[in-house]
């Protein structure tokens, strides 16, 4: 993998790159910085140089992933600190590049949390969430360091922007790319229509890949979890069948619901062995099982019954080019995320949120930062935080 230079959060912008901006913004800046694994503080930054094929964007909104919580406890190996985490965001663009074309200070845009090179073998095919060189916002590791939009600005290509319609929610925005990975695992499971699907996991992908699965014309959408405020909101957003279930039971109750045959299609959005394994068993012959969630990176196979059954196993990866029908899912209605949202909080407060949902606290799904003031021009207003 190619990877740019590791820097320190603290540097200095290049004055090479800072020639290409539009001086519309201030030379520092708030962001929420990863200093240590579970520590996570309030920092003033330099506002990122942007080179002559990016934007600088004023970030409006900005959902934390699970990932960054699994980043945020060092478990995924992916948030090596110091880093500024967030790559699910919306916001305004500041400034551009000299070679930017077709965009300018004050578009309303989101962007593709894969930073891809856009000449590798993969992206020329459209292929771009396999680039050969990919990098994602907010992730620190072994290979490349690129800073995300846990702060007040973030510097991208314009190659991954995305416009959003005029009043477009920035606070929905953020979770255009949840949703556009959820329309990729629907898209590569190669759905004919009149499918009965399954999808094991409730949490936020799963949510979202329950109602993408419906709108690509399954005949039925079941959805699985062990957690029954998660089942609810299924319910609320359109997946009204709902199991409570898990394992050996799961896999019992899917068979007796299918007269022993398994449903057509399972969209595994958690990433264990366990649900792995009844993924497999809850599958007809000749079915897809298509694995989205990505929590252990090995589990074991039950290679004969994949073999003897000729299950279709199929990897799901980030998404490609799926965001203008997330955008148009979001503003039809056809995908609901409102009822997601559990809390909008403000920078300052994004720490406690983090160990919120580093905790399980039921009840939460997504939590959206908006690292702009409330008052400012290009931040939509944040709803009042539930006390709990």
């Amino acid at each position: 993998m190619l990877a740019r230079k590791p820097a320190s959060c603290s540097s200095q912008p290049t004055s090479h790159r800072a020639n290409n901006l539009t001086r519309s913004y201030t030379l520092t800046m708030r962001a929420l910085l990863l200093s240590a694994y579970e520590k996570l503080d309030i920092v003033d930054l330099p506002t990122p140089a942007i080179a002559p094929d990016e934007v600088l964007i004023r970030v409006a909104a900005c959902g934390i992933c699970g990932s960054d919580v699994h980043g945020y406890d060092g478990g995924s190996g992916r948030r090596i600190p110091p880093v500024v985490m967030g790559h699910e965001a919306a916001g305004t663009i500041t400034a551009v590049g000299a070679d930017v074309h077709g965009y300018q200070p004050g578009d309303r845009v989101t962007f593709d949390s894969t930073v891809y090179c856009g000449r590798c073998e993969f992206c020329l095919r459209g292929e771009v969430n396999l680039c050969d060189n990919r990098e994602v916002l907010g992730v620190s590791c072994s290979e490349y360091r690129r800073n995300g939009a846990f702060a007040e600005y973030v510097a991208v290509p314009a190659r991954i922007l995305y416009r959003l319609p005029g009043g477009f929610p920035m606070q929905q925005a953020a979770l255009l790319e949840a949703v556009s990975v959820a329309l990729h695992g629907v898209r590569v499971s190669d759905l004919k229509g009149g499918e009965h699907a399954l999808v094991i996991g409730a949490g936020m992908i799963g949510l979202l890949t329950a109602q993408a699965a419906r709108e690509a014309g399954c005949a039925s959408v079941l959805i699985a979890d062990i957690n029954e405020d998660r089942l609810a909101m299924a319910r609320e957003v359109g997946i009204p069948d709902t199991l409570a279930l898990t394992g050996d039971a799961l896999i019992a109750e899917v068979l007796r619901r299918t007269n022993q045959r398994g449903v057509d299609v399972v969209l595994e959005a958690v990433g264990r062995a366990e649900t792995v394994t009844a993924a497999i068993e809850c599958v007809r012959k000749g079915g897809t099982v298509t694995l989205i969630g990505n929590i252990q990176p090995t589990v074991p196979l039950p290679l004969q019954r994949v073999v003897t059954r000729q299950i279709r196993l199929q990897g799901s990866c980030a998404s490609a080019g799926e965001y203008d029908e997330a955008i148009a899912k979001l503003s039809s209605g056809a995908i609901k995320v409102e009822p997601l949202i559990s809390a909008v909080s403000p920078l300052e407060d994004a720490a406690a949120w983090f160990k919120r949902l580093h905790a399980r606290e039921p009840g939460l799904v997504k939590v959206v930062v908006a690292p702009q003031p409330a008052n400012a021009e290009t931040a939509d207003q944040p709803r009042p935080l539930p006390s709990r």
